[in-house]
């Protein structure tokens, strides 16, 4: 398994649980994560080690979310998506206000979340985010533009948001479910055979050498030949 050189997180949440659940998802997401469990944990790790954006709880033991982010801010202009369990318009304001790029109200769907991390993550840095690469392939979310060696490549919407996620988990073997659940989405109805359809149209799209490889029996996996 290959170690993550994503964009790099910072989760600054005192629920253990939380925290764990949201550290193990974005890595598997293919971030880059660093987490605390107090407002000044937090600012020691991103003094420390930065970070690219920014996971906030509002509801922090000592100083809250909102200290913390006009702290953060006194320093540096990082991206923040904050969290709460408050779901009052003034919250929102005060954390927008003070600086949050964005607010998710808890309890919230991962998906959701992953989602509006890469949205502000491209506008903070449109020039390099949303550009996914592995070996020779490289895939352009903004422009929906693959190359491979340079070479343009000709491929359906599908195709791409396939390659896209397994691109993300490099030389992992990723499940047929896991797959269908990632680019179709949990409340597609029809037959997972799409997967195996679609893992075909995208082999030919990349042409050889080989990039894209099957395990019979365990899934398919991005792969470069060496």
């Amino acid at each position: 398994m290959t170690t993550s050189s994503g964009p790099r997180i910072l989760i600054v949440e005192d629920d253990p649980g939380i925290r764990e659940y949201l550290s193990l998802g974005l890595r598997y997401e293919g971030f880059d994560v660093r987490s605390a469990a107090t407002g000044g944990e937090g600012l020691t790790q991103y003094a420390e080690h930065g970070a690219d954006l920014v996971v906030l709880d509002v509801m922090l033991p000592g100083p809250d979310g909102f200290a913390f982010l006009r702290d953060l801010r006194a320093r540096d202009a990082v991206p923040v998506v904050m969290l709460t369990a408050r779901d009052s318009v003034d919250d929102r304001i005060l954390g927008l206000e003070s600086g949050a790029d964005d607010y998710l109200t808890k309890p919230f769907a991962f998906g959701e979340l992953v989602a509006r991390i890469r949205t502000v993550l491209r506008r903070a840095r449109p020039d390099t985010l949303g550009i996914v690469r592995y070996a020779d392939l490289e895939l352009n979310e903004t422009s929906r533009e693959a190359r491979r060696g340079g070479q343009r490549l000709d491929m359906r919407p599908t195709t791409f948001d396939l390659l896209v996620f397994l691109a993300r988990h490099p030389e992992r073997v990723l499940p047929k479910s896991v797959i269908l659940d990632a680019v179709w989405g949990p409340q597609f109805l029809g037959s997972d055979n799409v997967v195996e359809l679609y893992v075909g149209y995208a082999r030919r799209a990349l042409g050889t050498p080989p990039l894209l490889h099957t395990l019979r029996g365990a899934g398919y996996m991005l792969k470069e030949q060496r």
